[in-house]
């Protein structure tokens, strides 16, 4: 068996526990979204700092510039570089994932000010931990930032690119996506451009182009080695955990709204 199939044969598992998760179920109306993005907003934050690292890594960002030790890995990050850091946005207008994502959450009325104060308070790797805890994030979003600045203070590549190439099963565009029509339906007078752009744009990317060169990415990256294959599947597997513990806080937000709401 292929070796990036056996770690998918590996985590199938953990990837079948997000696919029912029962966020997905709570999931009912723009008000549950507008929430589901407040706390979804780190990881995709997050998302950009491991794509980050790798570059920085994979690629030469330092003066006087010298060629990369491997240019079929620098090809294939800055080209993933490329879609996430600056794409176009609805009006064909450069904009990066993130910024995209803050855009849609303007415009179905979700709080960004959370996610703002927390960028404004880092500079450095070492006030990521010291901002979650001040901002008062919770303990599901504080543990997994963590987790992927953990993994990104390995320096270890291979490490990065696992939690970057299998750790991000979202599994929520079509979801969402159908919430929204609902929603416009019922409201002649309300779009969500923006947000059902995005979506569809992620599925395009991810599904066409950057799925594909993050899995060969990851080859690249172990090679032969038995040992990379296995820390491999290890990141894997504990940022699919991490993920699932993500979706159990956002669940458990959006149950205690719905007990907070007047009958």
């Amino acid at each position: 068996m292929e070796r990036i199939e056996f770690i998918e044969k590996e985590i199938q598992e953990l990837r079948d526990q997000l696919t029912g998760h029962r966020v997905y179920e709570l999931l009912s109306d723009v008000e549950d979204i507008k929430l589901f993005m407040e706390k979804h907003v780190y990881a995709v934050w997050d998302f950009m700092s491991l794509l980050k690292a790798l570059q920085l890594r994979l690629t030469c960002m330092s003066l006087p510039w010298k060629p990369a030790a491997n240019p079929a890995l620098a090809r294939f990050i800055n080209e993933i570089v490329l879609g996430e850091e600056s794409d176009v946005n609805e009006r064909g207008e450069p904009r990066s994932h993130y910024e995209m994502y803050l855009d849609a959450m303007d415009e179905v009325g979700a709080d960004t000010s959370a996610i703002t104060r927390f960028l404004n308070e880092v500079n450095e790797l070492e006030d990521i931990k010291t901002a979650s805890e001040k901002l008062g994030l919770e303990d599901a979003e504080r543990q997994f930032v963590r987790f992927t600045f953990d993994t990104i203070a390995t320096g270890q590549p291979h490490l990065i690119a696992s939690a970057f190439t299998f750790g991000r099963e979202d599994l929520i565009p079509d979801m969402f996506i159908e919430i929204i029509k609902q929603s416009e339906r019922e409201n002649n007078t309300m779009t969500f451009e923006k947000l059902t752009y995005y979506l569809n744009r992620h599925i395009e990317l991810d599904g066409d182009e950057h799925g594909p060169l993050s899995l060969k990415m990851i080859r690249e990256l172990c090679g032969d080695d038995d040992r990379k294959w296995a820390e491999t599947l290890e990141v894997a597997q504990q940022a699919l955990q991490r993920r699932i513990e993500l979706w159990d806080g956002i669940a458990e937000s959006i149950e205690r709204k719905a007990v907070c709401q007047p009958a």
